[in-house]
């Protein structure tokens, strides 16, 4: 077995951690009311897009998500949220440095050995989620697990359709197709973009993400028979019957999308299994963007 599915299926056991200590760093985690920003980059980057949706869309605040290194000075927050798995990564510690004394600043991390211990006001450690893996599977939804209990939306019936998403067998159609498309609405859209980048990074596959609105509008154009569209959460009325008239799969994700989540990331090691690729070697990368002064 690979690291990275070794580490993808300890997923339910860290949600429900992480679930069970979201009360114990309240003081460390945006209130109620207050204007957040999430930072991340890669795949925490399409977290914070997740975690800023799902915030706001409670009532929680305003809340919004950049790349770290694409982050707006000119405006105003209350609160800033790293995701860093490593704590090393150049973007999200300069950024944490030149926000230092002006905007109070939180790091939910996997490692308390780094440099982003120092870096924040706050810090979150979630050292049973770290990875040996380059390819991020169980820090990232851990750490949005915790943020989701946070804010009340976390149930024990997320972690039993995790445990349906490991345990059923992904359709043998869908590992055979060529291009796979992730569509998303709400904070879903950022689970979308992660399920695209899963699958480029541990399958060289050919993958694209959108709003799932934003699809009739251009992209629909590239489906046809041997493509994949996978919806995560609900989809958009009569969507489903515009897919399947092109001869695309269309899979319609009916666990709670975080589920879905780790369906596709069963998917990308399916098909770099299929390619003969090693999905703990992906061409490139490495577990951290460490940038030379």
């Amino acid at each position: 077995m690979t690291h990275v599915e070794d580490e993808l299926n300890s997923q339910p056991e860290c949600w429900t951690r992480a679930a069970e200590e979201a009360v114990a760093h309240t003081a460390a985690l945006p209130a109620r009311g207050e204007r957040v920003a999430v930072v991340g980059c890669g795949t925490s980057y399409f977290m914070a897009q997740a975690v800023a949706g799902l915030r706001e869309s409670a009532g929680q605040g305003e809340t919004d998500a950049f790349a770290a290194s694409e982050f707006p000075h000119g405006r105003r927050f209350d609160r800033v949220v790293a995701l860093t798995r490593s704590g090393t990564t150049t973007e999200v510690l300069d950024l944490l440095a030149g926000l230092r004394g002006t905007i109070r600043t939180t790091a939910v991390t996997a490692d308390p050995d780094t440099p982003v211990m120092k870096a924040a006001d706050d810090v979150v450690v979630l050292p049973y989620a770290d990875e040996r893996s380059v390819v991020q599977t169980r820090f990232a939804t851990t750490a949005l697990t915790l943020l989701r209990a946070h804010l009340g939306l976390h149930t024990d019936a997320v972690v039993a359709d995790a445990r349906t998403a490991l345990a059923a067998e992904l359709p043998q159609e869908l590992v055979g197709c060529r291009q796979f498309t992730f569509l998303g609405r709400g904070w879903t859209v950022g689970l979308a973009n992660e399920a695209g980048l899963k699958m480029r990074e541990a399958s060289l596959s050919w993958t694209e993400a959108y709003p799932a609105m934003e699809y009739r509008h251009g992209p629909i154009s590239i489906t046809t028979e041997g493509t994949a569209t996978w919806m995560f959460g609900e989809a958009p009325e009569g969507l489903a019957g515009q897919v399947r008239a092109t001869g695309g799969l269309w899979v319609d994700g009916g666990l709670d999308p975080l589920a879905e989540l780790v369906r596709a990331q069963r998917l990308a090691v399916a098909v770099a299994a299929a390619r003969g690729l090693d999905p703990d070697q992906p061409r490139h990368l490495t577990r951290s963007v460490i940038l030379a002064p």
